[in-house]
Formats: structure tokens, sequence, C-alpha cells
């Protein structure tokens, strides 16, 4: 098997090893953790942002394309993201409404602004990414200009829930695309709009987990996940569950995956334990904050972890089961659809190349853009192809992605 044909871990292990680097000695000039390195060459952690490739290359002193494989180059729906998120980058980096204050121009209604934030919500889950992409620009700068007009005023929190929503989406596709520094800004700007306000507070939270997870620091993300869910714990049920439990549970499901994150088995299972309890609690459909926390979501969740932490059989058995339940198909195609790449990756790191194949092709005819614009996929696609023959949906899904 030449380089070529290997995975691409495998590759960033043989060529450190050809320029007498230790692990360590990789993770230091990459300012990475030595687990981090290793993970990666097992094939156990994803590489799914360009950046991290470049840097990678920069220090092994090769072209990127030698870790990629020279098949496994963007393709034009991959390009064209690019595109978008180059307006969504420009929005963010727009400061007029702070130097300017609220006379730019005329706020939008703050009914109005709540209706085009469910409609990029609902995009979002839908994963329509490129059309999302268009809209958030404008979104993100109206809110901006609601909140600054309303600000001390009766409406302002109206206003600022928005505004920290708009971050919310907008944080959590770049994520997905790959902009993990990009989509970690984004949640600063959340958190920054929800001071004061605890439940504002919460739901900022979850996406600057995510980022966080996404950059390679579990630790921190473990740290404001937990603390966010401490404040949300209510300290006596009266007339049932309170309406907000979902937002707890789901901070402790991204708690639970930064400390897998990190290795901590005992630490991830009690947390999604705790998620399970207020999941069994509430039950399905508590969505008030766009989480899709439910029972079903914490069982997936349990799949995500015991992936992260190496524990490739578990997650298979446990992936089986899950996706024989009925409420399953009620999650949103966006969930669902990143769900199946996690258990993609279980499913290779067992040695099943048909099942992870079938995962893939489900999860591309569930939300194709998760499988074609997400670069996670594009991994995954590129290991699977690198198996020996695939299956006819298979080769024809990584000839649309340009892999092979």
């Amino acid at each position: 098997m030449t380089t070529h044909d290997l995975p691409i871990g495998r590759r960033i292990a043989r060529l450190r090893a050809r320029r007498r680097m230790t692990q360590q000695m990789l993770a230091d000039r990459l300012g990475k953790s030595k687990s981090w390195v290793d993970k990666v060459e097992r094939g156990v952690r994803a590489l799914d942002r360009f950046t991290v490739i470049q840097d990678l290359a920069a220090v092994l002193r090769v072209d990127p394309v030698a870790l990629l494989g020279r098949d496994a180059l963007p393709s034009q729906a991959a390009r064209a993201a690019v595109h978008g998120v180059d307006g969504v980058r420009a929005a963010l980096a727009r400061y007029d409404t702070a130097l300017n204050g609220s006379q730019v121009r005329a706020a939008p209604p703050v009914g109005e602004l709540g209706r085009r934030v469910r409609h990029a919500w609902l995009t979002y889950q839908h994963a329509d990414y490129p059309q999302l992409l268009r809209i958030l620009p404008e979104l993100l700068g109206d809110a901006q200009h609601a909140h600054a007009h309303t600000s001390g005023g009766g409406d302002g929190d109206g206003a600022a829930e928005l505004l920290v929503q708009a971050y919310r989406i907008t944080s959590s596709v770049l994520v997905k695309l790959g902009e993990g520094d990009l989509g970690w800004l984004a949640a600063d700007r959340a958190m920054s709009v929800a001071i004061g306000d605890p439940l504002l507070v919460a739901a900022a939270t979850v996406p600057l987990g995510q980022a966080l997870r996404a950059l390679d620091r579990p630790r921190p993300a473990l740290s404001v996940t937990i603390a966010a869910a401490h404040r949300t714990a209510p300290k006596v049920w009266r007339d049932g569950p309170p309406r907000d439990l979902a937002l707890r549970g789901t901070l402790l499901i991204q708690a639970a995956l930064a400390a897998a994150g990190f290795g901590d088995e005992r630490s991830a299972r009690e947390l999604l334990d705790q998620a399970a309890r207020i999941a069994d609690e509430i039950g399905e459909g508590h969505d008030r904050h766009w989480t899709s926390f439910g029972p079903t979501a914490v069982e997936l969740a349990r799949v995500s972890a015991a992936v992260e932490l190496g524990a490739g059989g578990e997650a298979v058995v446990l992936h089986e089961k899950v996706v024989g339940a009925g409420d399953w198909r009620r999650l949103p195609a966006e969930h669902r659809a990143a769900y199946l790449l996690d258990a993609t990756g279980a499913y290779l790191r067992v040695g099943d190349p048909l099942a992870a194949g079938r995962a893939l092709v489900d999860a591309d005819r569930t939300a194709p853009a998760e499988v074609r614009l997400r670069p996670v996929a594009r991994t995954l696609l590129t290991d699977l192809t690198r198996h020996g023959p695939v299956p006819a949906d298979v080769a024809r899904l990584a000839t649309a992605l340009g892999v092979g």
C-alpha cells in the first residue's frame, strides 16, 4: 500500500516518523495535545478543518494535498459554501451599530424579526446551509439594530433573545462547515449580549461549547457548559418540570461530549445519565430553545461519546438500538444526518466499511449538505474509499464529491 492509499491519520504518522518527530514534538509545534495527535493518527478524531490540515502540512514540510490525497479536493458545492461563509465573516466584522448607535437605519419590528429568526432556525434544521448562509448577514445586521434600538426600553429583552438566537444559528453552521474560530466569535458575541439573563446565557453557552470542542479545547468546553447547566438547575418543581429544563439537559449533553473529548469516560457517562433523567421527566417535543432535546437525543449522544472515547463496538451496538426506535425519525434532518456521520466513524473503527458506507449514504439522503459541505464527512468518505472497492451508491457519492 502506497502512502497515497493510506487513511489520512496513517499518512500523518508516516510523515511524522520520516521527520524523526515524536507525537509530543508534533503536538508542541501545532499547539495541540499529544492525545489529539494520537487520536488523529489512529483515525479516532477526524480532521474537519482545512486550516488545521494546512498547519500540519507546514510542520511536516509537505503540500496539504499530500495529506488529503490528490483526489480529495473541494467540490463545487463546497467552494460555493466558502463564498457564503465569507459573507457571514464580513457581517461579523461590521461594527456600524456599535460605532453609530441605533440611528444608522430604522430597526425592523421585533415581531417581524422573530419570524425571520424562526425561519433561519427551520432552515438550519433542514440543513439548507447555502440558503442559511445567504440570509444570515442581513439577519445579523437587523438583529443588532433591533437590539441597539430597544436597549433600555420595554421590548429590549425580546430583541436581546432574538440577537442571541441569530448568533447561535451563525455559530452552529460555521462550526459544521469547519470554521471553528469564526463560530467561536459568534458564540462569544451571543454570550456578551446574554449577560444578566441566566437563561440567555445558558442558551448562548450551547454553541460556545460546540465551538470550543471543534477547536480541540474540550476542557474549557466542559467548564463553561457545566457552569451554565448548574445555573439553570431549578430549586423546586411546583407545577411539573420547568419549561426550560430541556436547555439544562442540552448543556449536560454538551458537557458529556466535552468530557469524552479528553478521555474522561466516567464523567461523560455520569453527565449523560443526568441528562437522561431530565429527558425521562419531560419527554420529547419540548424545544422552546431549538435544542431537539429529549430521550432520543440523549441516546444519540451516548453513541457520539462512545465514538469519541474510541469505544467503536459499544457505539455500534447503541446505534443499532436507537435507530430502530420510532422517535428517531422525528428529529430534525440536520440532527439525524450529523449523528449518522458519527455512526459512520463507529463502523469504520470496528472494521465494517459496508455498514459505514450505508450510514454515510443514509446521511446524504437525509440531509445532503451534511455530507457534501462538511469537511468531516469528506474525511470519512476518503477513508472509506481507501478500504477497497465500495458499493455503487458510495462510489456515486464519492464521484459527486470528487473523492476516490
